[in-house]
């Protein structure tokens, strides 16, 4: 087996960690700082905490607070322009993975002359980013620990750029930072990061033993904990155990890749802003239950993530209660589960059926089972 495994260079996870990013970033040499988060994240008073950290060092801080959800290419642009024309030489990352996919756009692009449509696809980026640090606010995107960012183009698709240039030089974990966090945002995030577990040990295209490790690592913190979370938001060691497997299940799907639940989740953030966790988990299971026919033995292997003490009779047997559990924490996440709920037309699932076939096939590709348009959009409908 030959593969290539990526991995940040280093992981700070501690409560209260945010007041130590000055420190950290003065150690990377940087003097002038953009801070790319959205409007919410300023409102926490999260930026204001990662400014004075930073100006206690002796850096400069410029703030740049305009990020939205499945981050537009034009808001982008202007965090890279503001950055580029405030001579930044470093960035810190501080927010939701939009904030975090934003931030490494900009590392990359205020310290080039290349555009953002012309490193949309794999290794197009030449050069180096600036030093930069990412501070996830959710447990839920792994985008602290990957060198892929996801953003909405000018027509309203999605694009990926992947380069290794965008993997930060640290991921800084603050379990605090999570503690208030709503409980639809919580659900929706650690449902993502769940799919990222499994989609990386299912993956058809870049499967690998490190991947898979860290999937099985992931999926346990993961799978004992999210109901904690949910029904319990102020328990601090199930927020951190959240916010762990979030980031070791980030390092598995950037180096085995995700498959169809993202490929028919990213038309409904891009046409109808539903926030990525939430459309993850609304064809997560039905995705899911497609796959059994060609996933059984995998999903049997991960079914000790989330049942415990079970005794199947078959890969079978294990798998069904595999998707069946994940179907009973899509219910119980308090999220709602159909797509009509959410101001999504009847009329645009042949559409998005198509978007997803045509122009995400790579994500297609990498499903445990073979999928077809009919196939998308089937399973669309189910869910509607």
């Amino acid at each position: 087996m030959s593969f290539m495994f990526r991995s940040v260079p280093r992981i700070v996870c501690e409560a209260g960690g945010i007041a130590r990013t000055g420190t950290l970033m003065k150690e990377l040499g940087a003097t002038r700082v953009t801070v790319v988060c959205d409007p919410g994240i300023v409102t926490l008073g999260f930026a204001d905490q990662v400014q004075k950290s930073l100006e206690a060092a002796g850096i400069a801080v410029q703030i740049f607070s305009d990020v939205k959800a499945d981050p537009p290419q034009n808001i982008v642009q202007q965090a890279i322009d503001g950055a580029k024309e405030w001579q930044a030489d470093g960035v810190v990352g501080l927010g939701g993975g939009s904030s975090l996919d934003s931030a490494k756009l900009v590392a990359l692009l205020a310290n080039s002359d290349q555009t953002i449509e012309g490193i949309y696809g794999i290794d197009k980026a030449t050069g180096d980013r600036l030093p930069l640090i990412q501070i996830p606010t959710t447990a839920g995107t792994g985008s602290e620990v990957t060198w892929v960012s996801v953003i909405t183009d000018n027509n309203n698709l999605k694009q990926v750029v992947y380069t290794p240039q965008l993997m930060p030089d640290i991921a800084l974990l603050d379990a605090e930072l999570t503690y208030g966090l709503p409980q639809k945002v919580t659900a929706a995030t650690g449902l993502d990061a769940m799919v990222h577990a499994i989609e990386g040990y299912t993956s058809r295209t870049r499967k690998n033993p490190i991947a898979d490790g860290m999937a099985i690592t992931a999926l346990s913190l993961l799978g004992k904990n999210l109901m904690k979370v949910i029904e319990n938001p102020g328990d601090k060691e199930a927020r951190s155990a959240m916010l762990q497997g979030s980031l070791i299940a980030g390092m598995a799907f950037a180096n085995a890749s995700v498959a169809a639940v993202h490929g028919l989740a990213y038309p409904l953030g891009a046409r109808f802003h539903i926030p990525h966790g939430h459309a993850n988990a609304l064809v997560m299971a039905q995705v899911l239950r497609f796959n059994l026919p060609a996933a059984s033995k995998l999903y049997a292997e991960l079914a000790p993530c989330l049942i415990e003490d079970a005794d199947f009779s078959s890969d079978e047997d294990a798998a069904e209660a595999f998707v069946r559990r994940i179907e009973a924490m899509v219910l119980a996440s308090g999220l709602e589960t159909r797509l009509h709920e959410l101001g999504i037309t009847e009329d645009s699932l042949p559409e998005m059926a198509e978007e997803v076939f045509t122009k995400i096939h790579r994500l297609i590709e990498s499903n445990p089972r073979d999928m077809t348009i009919n196939d998308i959009e089937a399973i669309y409908r189910s869910v509607f």
